[in-house]
């Protein structure tokens, strides 16, 4: 393994879902909690804001499809606003109020079925991930990202905000010579700090003195 990709996952190579306190496993509450930190990681607002907003929220009952629909739209709202996530509070509580009712309704709250839709294609998986509203490119992205570490079908999930922390450390962006630096089993945490590395200058100067 090269000096800056240890150097990178020793200082960054934390997942998002890590963060948020989701312990990822193949189940039908861990996989609804990152479709809700998905959504939220989507605004425009700081990462560090929305996994404090989804801490909240699961902390508050919301941590399964079943859990969310039963908050009320002001309980979501206040949980937003405990995690400072005050900028979208009402428009995301209506958002996830309806993410639950189709989580619901279509999956029987359990995601495992979405994977089963969807064939275990990663296309397929995104088309089915942008039914739910607040979920665009980017939400599937941030979703199959940090999924990929218990859904080997996406393996290697390397997007465009991954080749760009990849840029910034003169690491290769094709998807395979990428994803080939770290064992398969770290590539979520590997995609997470890269994602770390395009969003933040000073982290990429710091590893690459590495």
């Amino acid at each position: 393994m090269d000096a800056v990709v240890k150097k990178l996952l020793h200082e960054s190579g934390r997942t998002f879902a890590e963060e948020a306190g989701i312990t990822l496993k193949d189940q039908p509450a861990a996989l609804f909690k990152l479709l809700v930190l998905a959504n939220l990681l989507s605004a425009r607002i700081s990462s560090d804001i929305a996994v404090a907003a989804a801490r909240e929220l699961f902390e508050a009952g919301g941590g399964t499809a079943r859990g969310m629909g039963r908050l009320s739209w002001q309980d979501r709202v206040d949980a937003l606003g405990r995690g400072h996530y005050v900028r979208y509070d009402e428009s995301t509580s209506s958002r996830l109020g309806d993410t639950a009712e189709i989580a619901q309704d279509r999956y029987q709250g359990d995601l495992r079925r979405l994977a089963i839709e969807a064939e275990r294609d990663p296309g397929k998986a995104a088309g089915l991930l942008q039914e739910f509203p607040g979920i665009g490119p980017t939400g599937v992205d941030i979703f199959c990202r940090e999924a990929q570490a218990i859904w080997p079908w996406l393996r290697p999930y390397i997007d465009d905000q991954v080749k760009k922390g990849a840029e910034r450390l003169g690491l290769p962006t094709d998807a395979g010579e990428l994803a080939g630096k770290v064992p398969e089993k770290e590539l979520a945490r590997f995609t997470a700090a890269l994602v770390r590395v395009a969003h933040d200058k000073k982290l990429a100067d710091h590893v690459k003195a590495a």
